[in-house]
């Protein structure tokens, strides 16, 4: 008894003795009463020890509990059907809480304004009177604002000085303020409070009404609504207006919405406040739709539907537990054969039982694991080729700039999407000085490993130069020069038939300037307004010819001027026809997302060839790079 105890201790964690720690040492303290504060450390130790270990213990039981492909299915089921529906269920209750709550704050919203337009349209009346105010538009006015605003006071100077009371103490506004209305901050002698008011000012007259905001107010605006407010100005009320609750589904809940208000002193200077609206669902309803009897019986026919919803769920969870127990015997059985197969055994064949899916399934898998003994070889082989062509592809991914040039004036954008793992197109970014730099597209010819080997040497090549340039201006550099000792270096270094086009272009910040150099690559096409310039070849292909000679042209961006180079990959695809995507369909695109994004351009244009093509895999190798001048 005492080594199964021993083994039992050695078994659980550190944690779990802990907490058998912390238990022993608080019966000891709780049984002597040495100290209250070391039994209060004690027992937050074994509050946060005996989380620890509960869910430690949880987590073993989970892990043990769907082991069982039986208990897996069922704990799939619960993750793809009940967990969804609850979340639906969720988002259903969490929406219809935003909107009961914005109609609540709406009904108060457009009763508040409505009685501000009240006071706007008195002060607009008192303004326009040509020849002061007479004592009966005083009446007029009490009466009309009676009903809206229980007290409300009026200040009138110009021809005539009247205020409403005459007792009142109001002012104008300070001067910055003219025509206005609606709510305001304003001090008084207890602090901040919120007003109604409006102001105008016309023919010599200025026009001041003032009708002070309280709950009481606020409660009125939509009789029965419930309890208003705006916070934190006004703070919660004390008495409260919420109308009872008329069913068990009535629940109270606050809808809120934020509102800037100006203060009195400056029209600039701004409060941010919340209106807040404690009501029940059952009021807003039969407020907005008049018909309380049609809003309870529709809210008992929604619990009578999530009843049903319900039980529907629990038939779907039992049933899903006996379809899970007849698949779960004959995956014991492809389990079991796969550890035969797992330690090399490929003679082990699985029995075969019934003649549905699952026993042509144990058939297949007995079929496979008589071939797979002479299979395995060439499936390792086939591994560690791709193997080579998943690090070749990553190697290559590395070579392509990560980081694009900052300049003030151009903007660069490239793409390239392979055709094969590895790819024979090449493009690359090079920041020259603060205000210069180089970029250049290339197709090799060819594709897979010996093009992506050539297009890594053209790439080495031309860093090579830019870098040995020690961040002098483009006044030092030549793109024909440039491109010559490429042509050289590849011609030197490659088998005759491996050669590359190539565009390579230096641009200087100070004049706007692009000089190129196109070594036999498709012209790159420069949109400027609604016409396209050919960027044309200046010279031959690389690496084909040590002869060749090449030429480099300038040409001056201006703003707006859009540059796009791209490689065969774009314009040469062909569809079902046999007719290729050309070059006419390319300026289309470039056209039309002209003030679109460089990326969004690139992404237009590639979507459009592979829909050109109708093919998912590419015919060939798509490089785009997009120079905009900002």
């Amino acid at each position: 008894m005492r080594k199964g105890y021993g083994v039992y201790w050695r078994r659980i964690g550190g944690i779990e003795k802990a907490f058998l720690l912390f238990v022993v040492i608080y019966g000891i303290l709780y049984f002597t009463g040495i100290s209250s504060l070391a039994q209060s450390i004690t027992v937050l130790a074994l509050f946060i020890t005996g989380l620890l270990a509960l869910f430690r213990v949880a987590r073993r039981g989970m892990r043990k509990a769907i082991w069982r492909l039986r208990n897996r299915l069922i704990a799939a089921y619960l993750f793809i059907a009940v967990v969804p529906v609850v979340l639906i269920l969720a988002m259903v209750g969490l929406a219809s809480w935003v909107v009961i709550g914005q109609m609540a704050v709406y009904l108060v919203n457009k009763e508040l304004e409505h009685r501000e337009t009240t006071l706007s349209r008195q002060a607009d009346g008192f303004a326009a009177i040509p020849m002061g105010v007479p004592e009966t538009a005083l009446g007029r006015f009490e009466r009309n604002t009676r009903n809206s605003f229980p007290t409300v006071e009026l200040l009138i100077t110009g021809k005539r000085d009247v205020r409403f009371p005459e007792n009142s103490q109001i002012t104008h506004p300070p001067p910055a303020w003219k025509h206005a209305s609606g709510l305001i901050v304003k001090k008084d002698g207890n602090g901040e409070r919120l007003y109604a008011w409006a102001h105008a000012m016309a023919a010599g007259e200025e026009v001041t009404i003032l009708a002070p905001i309280d709950h009481e107010l606020l409660a009125g605006l939509v009789p029965g609504l419930g309890d208003v407010t705006f916070y934190p100005l006004m703070g919660y009320r004390k008495e409260s207006h919420v109308p009872p609750k008329k069913n068990a589904l009535d629940f109270e809940f606050k809808g809120f919405y934020p509102v800037m208000v100006p203060s009195w002193d400056s029209p600039e200077k701004e409060n941010s406040l919340l209106l807040l609206v404690d009501t029940r669902v059952l009021t807003v309803l039969s407020t907005v739709f008049q018909k309380l009897d049609w809003t309870e019986k529709l809210l008992s026919w929604f619990v009578v539907v999530a009843i049903l919803f319900l039980l529907v769920e629990m038939v779907s969870l039992v049933t899903g537990v006996q379809l899970s127990r007849s698949i779960t015997g004959a995956v014991h059985e492809l389990y079991e054969g796969t550890r035969h197969v797992k330690e090399g055994d490929f003679s082990y064949r699985v029995p075969v039982r019934g003649n549905d899916q699952l026993a042509e399934l144990t058939t297949s898998f007995n079929a496979m694991t008589s071939n797979l003994g002479r299979l395995i070889v060439v499936a390792k082989e086939k591994e560690r080729l791709e193997s080579e062509l998943e690090i070749a592809r990553e190697v290559q991914n590395q070579l392509f700039p990560k980081d694009v040039p900052f300049t003030k004036t151009l903007e660069l954008k490239g793409v390239c999407h392979p055709a094969r793992m590895v790819s024979g197109d090449y493009y690359d970014f090079m920041a020259l000085t603060d205000h210069s730099l180089a970029f250049a597209i290339g197709d090799v010819a060819g594709k897979g490993i010996s093009a992506a080997l050539l297009m890594a040497t053209i790439q080495s090549t031309m860093r090579t130069q830019l870098s040995s340039s020690n961040g002098a201006g483009l006044h030092h550099l030549s793109a024909a020069r440039m491109v010559s000792v490429l042509n050289q270096q590849l011609y030197a270094t490659t088998a005759p038939e491996k050669y590359a086009t190539f565009y390579f272009a230096l641009y200087e910040e100070s004049n706007h300037s692009l000089t190129y150099t196109n070594a036999g690559h498709l012209a790159p096409m420069l949109l400027r307004g609604a016409d396209f310039q050919m960027l044309n070849s200046t010279g031959t292909v690389v690496g084909a010819f040590p002869f060749a000679r090449y030429e480099e042209k300038t040409v001056l961006l201006e703003h707006g001027d859009i540059l796009v180079a791209y490689t065969d990959g774009i314009a040469e695809p062909e569809n079902a026809y046999g007719e290729m995507f050309g070059e006419d369909r390319l300026k289309d695109l470039v056209v039309k997302y002209s003030k679109a994004d460089s990326s969004e351009i690139i992404a237009r244009s590639m979507e459009a060839v592979n829909q050109w093509t109708g093919s998912s895999e590419l015919q060939d190798d798509m490089t785009m790079v997009v120079v905009r001048r900002i």
